[in-house]
């Protein structure tokens, strides 16, 4: 399958290209970017092309792979969509529920597959015990901890990234926390959150099933306290989420795998556009509750 990429920053280069130029399945043919001379650098280093125009790109690909803010993904998914491209998009899909659900309904006019590229849906061993916590019944609560220190540290790659300043960890780490806990307890009708120190956020939610969770997410957590965390209790006992068994470029071959497939076979992923739409749906209402 050819494969273009919009997007050329640091999480487009450390595993986006590399992941695109090594799979078995894709051809890499090009990469599109807001900033030409990247884009340009970006295509000489994996030995691709490097387009001015998105809709060239999108003219010669047969699926797009975005790494780019949510606010800038949405908008070129429905138009690549639209342009009869598969989608493999990141995470957080839209940073609002009106562009989310854009991106789905292009997606079904076209009636092109799409995945989101939620980490530990796509790694081996978290994606193991995922779909092992799923198929269990009983389950009563749930917490999950994803703190991180980007921009306490004043070593990530990403603690420049404008959006993710603008955003915070509520919509940059609360994906993959939802993308864990709703496979596992099922979906939401009901969520309330508070703020805590820096851009912490505290989330608590009642799920359809009748267990409960809660999650706390931040970026700027001191170094020492970073980490992952995640607890299920019920009626089989406690259970705690692995470590993830491989790095981020493994996860991502299986999330190409896993459009090729969609693409191939005609049915949806579980982690497709819709999903997305879902989770976005989740954080705009947390967002909208959270106290000035």
């Amino acid at each position: 399958m050819r494969f273009g990429l919009l997007g050329t920053g640091p999480w487009a280069e450390s595993t986006h290209a590399p992941g695109l130029s090594e799979h078995p399945d894709a051809e890499f043919t090009g990469v599109w970017g807001r900033r030409p001379e990247a884009a340009a650098a970006l295509a000489k280093r994996f030995g691709t092309r490097a387009y001015d125009d998105v809709d060239a790109l999108l003219a010669d690909t047969d699926a797009i792979a975005i790494a780019l803010p949510p606010a800038v993904q949405a908008p070129l998914a429905a138009r690549a969509a639209a342009a009869g491209c598969h989608l493999l998009l990141d995470k957080p899909l839209a940073t609002t529920g009106e562009d989310a659900r854009r991106v789905v309904e292009a997606a079904d006019r076209a009636g092109v597959a799409s995945v989101v590229f939620f980490t530990s849906r796509f790694d081996a061993e978290t994606a193991a015990w995922i779909d092992a916590q799923a198929s269990v019944d009983g389950w009563f609560t749930a917490r999950a901890d994803w703190l991180g220190s980007v921009f306490s540290s004043g070593d990530s790659p990403y603690a420049a990234s404008p959006w993710r300043r603008e955003k915070g960890a509520l919509w940059d780490v609360g994906p993959h926390a939802l993308s864990v806990l709703l496979p596992v307890l099922g979906d939401v009708d009901r969520v309330t959150a508070a703020r805590g120190p820096g851009d912490t956020v505290h989330l608590v939610l009642r799920h359809v099933s009748g267990a409960s969770s809660s999650l706390a997410l931040s970026l700027t957590a001191p170094p020492p306290a970073a980490g992952v965390a995640v607890e299920l209790r019920g009626a089989a006992g406690t259970v705690t989420f692995p470590p993830r068994g491989g790095g981020s470029l493994a996860a991502f071959a299986r999330a190409i795998d896993a459009l090729v497939t969609a693409a191939g076979t005609g049915r949806p992923h579980p982690c497709d556009a819709r999903f997305g739409l879902a989770v976005t749906e989740l954080l705009e209402t947390a967002e909208l509750s959270l106290p000035d």
